[in-house]
């Protein structure tokens, strides 16, 4: 795939994907913290939709209504079923293997890229990047794998098909009819896909046992994070490299995003130590993350602290070597793209 694109805007379409999907996960665990799961997603969406499509349609004629149908199919497919499903999971699974499971997105890829796209076979490089790639996440995230059968099936199989859904959608993205602007496409599909996440949380009674009062503006100001961030920058970013560079450099976000969500977590946990250096709200946002990194970071300590005192066992070492793996892996695969597109 050749792209005429300026190099300087696909390299800050991957800078946003790379850095807002993977700062999401506080973002999300503050929003549902007094917002139930499917109003907070709706009202991000309709908050980033309605907002990108303001600013795209300027100058653009109106979208036709194969263009609505094409943006409520994107919309359904992507954010009601595949972020739906995501965020319906996460409150069965631990965070760390849900990032495990979702790390499965570049096997469907490449999958579909092979069988449905006409994009070749992958190889068997590839295959083995893959595998190593979704176990190094694992552990990177600290997934506890004695546990892994005591998983509910449902939960589970609904993130491999969230997986799944999304790279579906975005090879079938490519067949369907959008306006020329990607970025008013992209503010459609968040705006149905708002309308849809605002349908199911009427269906599932979440209204119904809604108490305003006690949503917190902590929450609030999340939800306006993750709509402006996370999804008007980041999915408007997204839709536009699908039709710019391959699936393949463009499906390394899966990998890179649970490695900036790691480190900003262990930065934050860091200057978290400082105490009374930092104001006490700095306090109460560490709690949010605390939880998902500590046993991350206690693994870590526990690793390195081994390898100083020269006693590291031999799975740890192998543990050791594949979170070296993983990270250099991200760290590549950041640095081949910023390569490919530098001026």
């Amino acid at each position: 795939m050749t792209t005429t694109a300026p190099r300087w805007r696909i390299l800050a379409s991957f800078a946003a994907i790379y850095l807002l999907w993977g700062g999401s996960y506080l973002g999300i665990r503050t929003a549902l913290e007094t917002l139930p799961p499917f109003l907070a997603a709706s009202l991000r969406f309709l908050l980033a939709g309605s907002l990108l499509y303001v600013i795209a349609k300027r100058g653009q004629p109106t979208p036709t209504r194969p263009q609505w149908r094409s943006a409520a199919i994107l919309g359904f497919l992507m954010l009601l079923l595949g972020n739906g499903l995501l965020m319906l999971a996460q409150q069965h699974i631990p965070s760390g293997l849900t990032a495990t499971l979702f790390a499965s997105t570049p096997f469907f890829f490449a999958l579909l890229g092979w069988l449905w796209m006409g994009e070749g076979r992958p190889s068997v490089r590839t295959l083995i990047g893959i595998a190593i790639g979704f176990v190094g996440i694992g552990l990177l995230v600290g997934v506890d794998v004695s546990g892994v059968g005591q998983v509910p099936v449902i939960p589970f199989l609904m993130i491999l098909f969230s997986a799944f859904l999304w790279a579906f959608a975005s090879f079938f993205s490519k067949r369907l009819p959008t306006p020329a602007n990607p970025m008013l496409g992209a503010g459609m599909n968040l705006f149905c896909g708002g309308v849809f996440l605002g349908i199911a949380s009427l269906a599932s009674g979440e209204l119904a046992t809604l108490h305003p009062e006690l949503i917190s503006v902590r929450s609030l100001l999340a939800v306006v994070f993750l709509a402006i961030g996370p999804s008007l920058t980041a999915y408007s970013s997204y839709m536009w490299l699908l039709n710019e560079v391959p699936s393949s450099q463009l499906a390394t976000y899966a990998y890179v995003n649970p490695v900036i969500a790691v480190f900003l977590g262990v930065v934050l946990g860091l200057m978290l130590c400082l105490g009374d250096l930092l104001p006490q709200s700095w306090s109460q946002i560490g709690d949010l993350v605390r939880d998902g990194m500590q046993r991350a970071a206690t693994r870590g300590y526990r690793l390195f602290s081994d390898v100083l005192a020269g006693s590291l066992t031999t799975t740890d070492g192998m543990m050791l070597t594949m979170i070296a793996i993983v990270v250099f892996g991200a760290a590549r695969s950041a640095f081949k793209v910023s390569k490919i597109y530098a001026l």
